[in-house]
């Protein structure tokens, strides 16, 4: 896992809340400097309220990625794609081909996981190979991506 100068960003909505906070404790301690976008209490929210400050935030932050919990993580890709320079990818269960795919691939800054369809287990596994997975820079890739 990636630990230098990396900060995470975080936000959730209250069926995401639970898991949120369980990866928070795992990244801080393993010394992954954390922002948390969510309120201090399960929220009767509007999940955009939480997610349109933390993809903006990842937008405009040097080395920084972004975790975002849902319930299916669905609406909050949808609402984090909408600002400019973010790839959010959804994720709903510990598949390693398209954890990095969505990493080397498409470069994706912003994890989506869809947290009824998670153990905290494998979120913690899906979290881990997220971010110690790269972007590959092909050309191909790269290339797409600008037409993004």
């Amino acid at each position: 896992m990636q630990k230098k100068e990396l900060k995470i960003f975080l936000a959730s909505d209250h069926a995401g809340f639970d898991l949120k906070n369980k990866i928070k404790t795992y990244l801080e301690k393993n010394e992954i400097l954390c922002e948390d976008f969510s309120p201090k209490k399960i929220p009767n929210d509007d999940y955009p309220d939480q997610i349109f400050p933390l993809a903006k935030k990842v937008a405009r932050t040097k080395n920084s990625l972004g975790i975002i919990f849902g319930g299916s993580g669905q609406g909050e890709a949808i609402v984090a794609n909408k600002v400019k320079g973010i790839r959010a990818a959804v994720i709903y269960n510990y598949n390693s081909k398209i954890i990095k795919f969505s990493k080397e691939h498409n470069d994706a800054n912003i994890l989506s996981i869809g947290t009824r369809f998670f153990t905290e287990k494998d979120a913690i596994k899906s979290v881990n190979l997220w971010l110690k997975t790269s972007f590959s820079n092909a050309p191909r890739h790269k290339r797409r991506i600008r037409k993004i």
